[in-house]
């Protein structure tokens, strides 16, 4: 079967890469990815592969039947949004969404899935079960299209077993994968805060209360408190300070906001505890006002063990020993997690960097781009763990 899927995947490529150069030119933001469905719903069509749709609006789920179709049931999954980032690459297929870009490679994602799709769609004679197709929009924004997606019943009738994503990596050469069993990535909360005290002429430090200096303290005291953590890794940073001040005009409110990560759920919850605490305990005893909101993001992202180990096994049988790598943990966040809570799951990396090619940029990044020779692996391998699972 590794033959096999290795020749469809060489006889597919050119139809894959056309089908990522597409999505690369026409990027769309989170919850508004209405020509990117239609468009996969068109090659869906023009493969004669049924769906359903409407799930977030715009995701959709195709569902394929092998041998004894009840006997287990996996999901593969694949997003589809892109960012508000305006693209620097000089290559043909660039935006032309004038300031959104597939910088974090949901094109390829995409693409690669369909791929997958088409393969196992053409030798469902040689493997058993159902496999789900989820095309998910949203990755990118809060609340994330993967909770909404499985709250309207994307993983019911019938119930998924098991979960695998795959995720392009540009630090990676192209050729290789990679893999974590257990915690991968991090919860990723957003921090708001707003500082209110007296504003005034900077000359007359008695009529005011300068908020800038309550904002400065405050931020070193959640700084110290996160870096000071010796048992649980974790990030806090502030991003965004806003006065607007003057050289003697002393602001009426600061406003912030930053993110918090964590990789353990109970120290999550815990760290919003302390993080309150210190914002109470400094309004007072500064005499400001502060509003602080904390809005949860995606949970911290967990490979199933016993099922990761086994897409590991099979991922050598694939591409061979050498080129299947150990992960480290990352602190990125990814909504799949609400996935991976779901069923037990697996989210691997697949190698897109080229250095001879000049293809270094990381993810998020305005010369973001991948190697295409990734794809024949990412739709192959998806094929393969997908019937072996």
């Amino acid at each position: 079967m590794i033959d096999k899927i290795k020749n469809l995947s060489d006889l597919l490529f050119d139809d894959i890469v056309k089908i990522r150069r597409h999505l690369h030119m026409y990027p769309e933001l989170s919850f508004k990815e209405e020509e990117t469905s239609k468009y996969i719903k068109g090659i869906l069509r023009s493969w004669n592969i049924s769906f359903t749709d409407g799930y977030v609006n715009t995701g959709i789920l195709v569902v394929l039947k092998g041998k004894d179709p009840n006997s287990k049931c996996l999901a593969l999954r694949a997003d589809f949004d892109a960012l508000p980032i305006l693209e620097e690459n000089n290559i043909s297929y660039c935006s032309k969404n004038n300031g959104i870009m597939h910088a974090c490679g949901h094109d390829a994602h995409t693409a690669s899935m369909l791929g997958a799709l088409k393969i196992l769609n053409e030798t469902k004679g040689f493997w058993s079960g159902t496999i789900k197709f989820i095309f998910q929009p949203a990755e990118e924004r809060l609340p994330g299209g993967a909770k909404q997606m499985i709250e309207e019943g994307i993983l019911e009738d019938p119930v998924v077993d098991n979960i695998i994503a795959q995720h392009v990596l540009p630090e990676l050469q192209v050729g290789k994968v990679g893999f974590r069993s257990g915690i991968y990535m991090a919860s990723t909360d957003e921090i708001y805060i707003e500082i209110k005290g007296i504003g005034g002429h900077a000359a007359m430090p008695d009529n005011y209360n300068n908020p800038i200096i309550s904002s400065s303290l405050l931020i070193l005291e959640l700084n110290d408190l996160f870096l000071n953590q010796e048992k649980e890794k974790s990030i806090f940073a502030i991003g965004y300070i806003k006065g607007n001040g003057s050289t003697n005009i002393i602001p009426e409110k600061v406003n912030l906001m930053g993110t918090f990560r964590a990789l353990d759920e109970d120290f999550r919850k815990i760290s919003h505890l302390k993080i309150k605490t210190i914002v109470d305990d400094l309004a007072k005893k500064n005499k400001v006002n502060i509003d602080l909101e904390i809005r949860n993001g995606y949970p911290a992202l967990f490979n199933d063990i016993e099922f990761t180990k086994k897409q590991i096994l099979n991922a050598k049988e694939y591409l061979g020993n050498d080129n299947v790598m150990n992960l480290p943990i990352r602190m990125t966040a990814e909504d799949f997690s609400y996935f991976a809570i779901a069923a037990p799951s697996c989210f691997y990396r697949l190698g897109t960097g080229n250095k001879e090619k000049s293809i270094i940029h990381g993810l998020h990044t305005s010369k973001f781009n991948i190697d295409e020779d990734s794809l024949r692996i990412g739709m192959g391998l998806m094929a393969y763990l997908a019937m072996s699972s």
